[in-house]
C-alpha cells in the first residue's frame, strides 16, 4: 500500500473523510482534508479532560473532592433556560445510578473517556469551564477546533454555536498530551499528562481505530460518534516501533450513530488504522 493507494480508496467513500499521520513531535507522514471542520460529536471530551487537569494542577480545584451528580445545567446560550441530558442518549449508567449522590472529578473524568458519558461531560464542564477548555485547544496549538458548548445543549445549538473538531486539531491534542508526559509540556505537568493518558488507554469503545492493530496493542484513544459521524483519534504505542499519532474525522453516511456496533464507518476506520500500522516504521 502507498498514501496514493489509500488516498484513491477514501476518494470513493461517500461524504467527507480527514486524516493526519504524524511521529510524537514531528510533520505529518500522511493527511488528507486534516483542516476540514466536522461536528466534534464525543472528541471535544479530550479537552474537557485536559482543562481539568490543568485547573487540578493550578489548585482551584480537586480531583478527588466529591462533587454533586445533578442533571442541570446552564445553557451556553445567553438567556436559554438551563438543560438536562436524557439517559437514554449516554453510554455509561454507572454515573446515572449516583444521580442525587456525589462522585469524584477525577472519576466523573475516568468516565468521561472510558465510557464516553455525557453527564460526566457536563458535570465537568460546569467545574471548569468553557473557556478553559478554549485555553487548552490554544495551547495545544489547534487553529480551527472550538468547544462552544456541552453535550445535548440544544439552545445554544439552535442559535449556532456547536463543537468543531479538525483531524489536525485532534492530532495536536493528543500530541500535545502525549509528548508532555516525557518532557515538560505545553498543556500540564509529565504526571498530569502521563494520567491524561493512563485514562485514554483504558478506553473501553474500541470499535474503531483500534480493531485495527494487532491484538494488545496500546492505543490511547478517544473516539465520537452520532448518526452521521465517526471519529477516532489517537497515540499508537508499538513495541517494535516509535509511537505515532492517528485522528481520522468522517462525515459520512456510513455512520450509524449506534452505541458500541461496528458499522462500515467503523470498519473503515480500522481498514485505515491497519495501514497505517503496516508503514509504522516508515513513518
Amino acid at each position: 500500500m502507498t498514501w496514493d493507494d489509500l488516498d484513491a480508496h477514501l476518494d470513493r467513500v461517500p461524504g467527507t473523510v480527514s486524516a493526519y499521520v504524524c511521529r510524537l513531535d514531528a510533520s505529518p507522514t500522511w493527511t488528507r482534508h486534516a483542516d476540514a471542520g466536522h461536528y466534534a460529536a464525543s472528541t471535544m471530551k479530550v479537552g474537557v479532560l485536559a482543562a481539568l487537569h490543568r485547573a487540578a494542577e493550578a489548585g482551584t480545584l480537586e480531583l478527588d473532592a466529591d462533587v454533586p451528580v445533578v442533571n442541570e445545567f446552564d445553557s451556553a446560550q445567553p438567556g436559554a433556560p438551563r438543560f438536562s441530558c436524557a439517559p437514554h442518549y449516554d453510554n455509561d449508567d454507572a454515573v446515572w445510578d449516583r444521580l442525587g449522590g456525589a462522585a469524584p472529578l477525577r472519576w466523573l473524568a475516568e468516565r468521561m473517556i472510558v465510557r464516553s458519558s455525557n453527564l460526566a461531560t457536563n458535570l465537568v464542564i460546569g467545574h471548569v469551564g468553557l473557556p478553559a477548555v478554549a485555553e487548552v485547544w490554544a495551547l495545544a496549538g489547534a487553529r480551527n477546533s472550538v468547544t462552544g458548548r456541552g453535550i445535548e445543549d440544544f439552545a445554544a445549538r439552535e442559535a449556532g454555536i456547536t463543537n468543531t473538531v479538525t483531524a489536525a486539531d485532534l492530532a495536536a491534542l493528543l500530541g500535545a498530551l502525549a509528548s508532555g508526559a516525557t518532557t515538560s509540556g505545553r498543556l500540564a505537568s509529565p504526571a498530569g499528562c502521563a494520567a491524561m493518558l493512563d485514562v485514554l488507554l483504558a478506553q473501553e469503545h474500541r470499535e474503531d481505530l483500534a480493531a485495527g492493530l494487532p491484538e494488545g496493542t496500546r492505543i490511547a484513544l478517544k473516539n465520537g460518534w452520532v448518526r452521521g459521524v465517526r471519529h477516532s483519534a489517537g497515540v499508537v504505542l508499538p513495541d517494535d516501533a516509535p509511537p505515532y499519532v492517528l485522528a481520522v474525522c468522517t462525515t459520512t453516511d456510513l455512520a450509524g450513530g449506534d452505541d458500541d456496533v461496528e458499522d462500515d464507518a467503523c470498519r473503515l476506520l480500522a481498514h485505515i488504522s491497519a495501514q497505517v500500522w503496516a508503514a509504522r516504521h516508515h513513518l
